[in-house]
């Protein structure tokens, strides 16, 4: 059998298979396009991880077909929510586009959410903040946290503290940002936090006081489990490289 109808086949078999299991976008287009190429890198990247069923491989693979089609899940979720315009579903659309970079969408959906009374929570005025953060919009997003504790006082969430001192940085308030740093870091001290922190006391030339800070977190992160300094490892690469620097 010539190789060339071997190569149609196969292409044909791997199409078809990509119809059935909802991943006919993209790869229709690279398995025609790229002959051979393009069903090798299916095979690789969508059936091999099915058939060894390894989560760090799925993990993989979901990395490369995100940067294959990055606005897949978001088209999934938009379908969702146009079958059952639910919370959970639109929550999970506004997630996920602030994730692909559509800052501006998500707000809607947030604020669509927050308008309804089921859906009037705090962890959604969060999100609404976490998009306005991520548009380069530091002063919007403040007023977001602060209207989020006015309305909900006893809601308490280091991932909001520590969004604040962000924004209050960004928006060139470093005073205010590092005493809400210091104030997170005496209840909930994470790597990312002390390296925000201890960079921003670098930053307006408190290098001293940086550097304690830095080599404090090194000095933990040594003794802390193998998987704890995997999962730290962007951070403790900054301070490492502040220090040095």
């Amino acid at each position: 059998m010539p190789i060339a109808l071997v190569v149609l086949l196969l292409d044909i078999s791997l199409i078809y298979h990509a119809s059935r299991t909802g991943r006919l976008q993209p790869w229709a287009f690279i398995i025609l396009m790229v002959p051979m190429i393009g069903a090798l890198a299916y095979i690789v990247v969508e059936l091999v991880p099915e058939w060894l069923g390894s989560h760090d491989v799925q993990k993989a693979r979901k990395r490369v077909a995100n940067k294959l089609d990055p606005e897949k899940y978001y088209r999934e979720l938009s379908d969702r929510v146009a079958i059952t315009d639910t919370i959970a579903n639109r929550a999970a659309l506004a997630e996920e586009c602030v994730a692909i970079s559509r800052y501006d969408e998500a707000e809607r959906h947030y604020d669509h959410i927050l308008s309804l009374p089921m859906g009037h929570e705090a962890i959604f005025a969060l999100g609404k903040a976490k998009a306005q953060f991520a548009r380069r919009r530091p002063a919007d997003a403040l007023a977001t946290l602060d209207e989020l504790q006015k309305t909900w006082p006893d809601y308490n969430s280091a991932e909001a503290h520590l969004l604040y001192a962000r924004a209050l940085q960004d928006a060139g308030r470093s005073g205010e940002a590092l005493e809400e740093y210091q104030a997170l870091l005496d209840y909930a001290p994470s790597s990312e936090a002390k390296v925000r922190y201890g960079t921003l006391l670098k930053l307006v030339g408190r290098v001293d006081e940086a550097k304690v800070v830095f080599t404090e977190l090194l000095i933990q992160m040594k003794r802390s489990p193998r998987h704890v300094r995997k999962a730290q490892s962007e951070w403790i690469a900054i301070a490492e490289k502040q220090i040095a620097g």
